[in-house]
């Protein structure tokens, strides 16, 4: 199952959830929907760390158990949401609970895992609910501000926002993780994807020299401060291809994490078909010279 089906089955689930616990606003409240189908929620130690997450299965019985290392509301229920995740996403239950009766996360869309991506891709579904969360989209404006508003909107991690908000808004836009020089992962609108073609910002590639996240990374000491900064790029210094469009580029460091969450947003509003007729035409007064 490749990344996009196990979205969509994630997705279908949470939704399922959403509609048999008849949640209606913002914010969702994964305590209360652990209670309400019998499961134990408890707080780890703050000493604790490492994962952030623990589903425990004794008999029948089940027990979720969560990192407070970080303090952060929205980290912490997205925690919660994965190991719900986990209980209600169909199979990984037997799959992912060892002999001891314990499975371990790292939430977060860190990790490669097909289980451990389910439930990142359920939690960021249950706790911004399509219906509910497109609507507030509409809304909250454009690029980094709107990721915060929406993550205080549905007290949810910066990083899970705005991986939800990329799929959700019509704007041409994408969000980026990065450590260093090296990209983690991407997420882009459907907007972008439409202008991107085949093009895609890949895991492991190298960021863009001298983009504005590729020069606020260099200095490390940034991102552990949290520190944000901004700039314009274009989208062919990311994807390459035929297409040129001016990006605003944000970037804000995550402190902690040691990583750097990126916003894109076209400048300028961006029709595909206008932008095609004018590469077209710049083709077209190419001068053509005889050998």
């Amino acid at each position: 199952m490749n990344r996009t089906d196990l979205a969509w089955t994630a997705s279908l689930a949470a939704s399922r959830v959403i509609r048999e616990q008849g949640v209606s606003t913002l914010p969702v409240d994964p305590l209360a929907i652990a209670k309400s189908v019998g499961i134990e929620v408890v707080a780890k130690p703050a000493s604790a760390k490492g994962v952030s997450g623990m589903l425990i299965r004794h008999g029948n019985d089940f027990v979720i158990a969560y990192a407070t290392h970080i303090d952060s509301p929205g980290f912490q229920n997205f925690s919660i949401a994965h190991e719900l995740g986990h209980y209600f996403l169909e199979g990984h239950v037997d799959a992912v609970i060892g002999p001891d009766g314990v499975h371990q996360s790292r939430a977060g869309f860190s990790s490669d895992d097909r289980y451990e991506l389910e439930a990142d891709h359920f939690a960021a579904a249950l706790l911004m609910p399509d219906v509910l969360f497109t609507a507030a989209v509409s809304r909250a404006g454009e690029g980094l501000a709107a990721v915060e508003s929406l993550s205080a909107l549905c007290v949810t991690s910066l990083t899970a926002t705005a991986i939800r908000y990329a799929k959700c808004t019509d704007d041409v836009a994408a969000v980026i993780m990065s450590t260093g020089k090296r990209i983690n992962y991407c997420f882009m609108s459907k907007a972008l994807e439409e202008i991107a073609g085949q093009n895609r910002v890949r895991k492991g590639e190298v960021l863009p020299p001298g983009c504005p996240t590729e020069i606020f990374n260099r200095d490390s000491a940034r991102v552990s401060r949290a520190e944000r900064t901004a700039g314009k790029s274009d989208l062919q210094d990311w994807i390459g291809g035929s297409h040129s469009v001016t990006l605003t580029e944000e970037v804000v460091g995550l402190g902690g994490y040691g990583r750097t969450l990126t916003v894109l947003t076209a400048q300028d509003a961006v029709d595909l078909e206008e932008l095609e007729e004018d590469e077209e035409l710049i083709e077209s007064w190419k001068p053509r010279f005889r050998r």
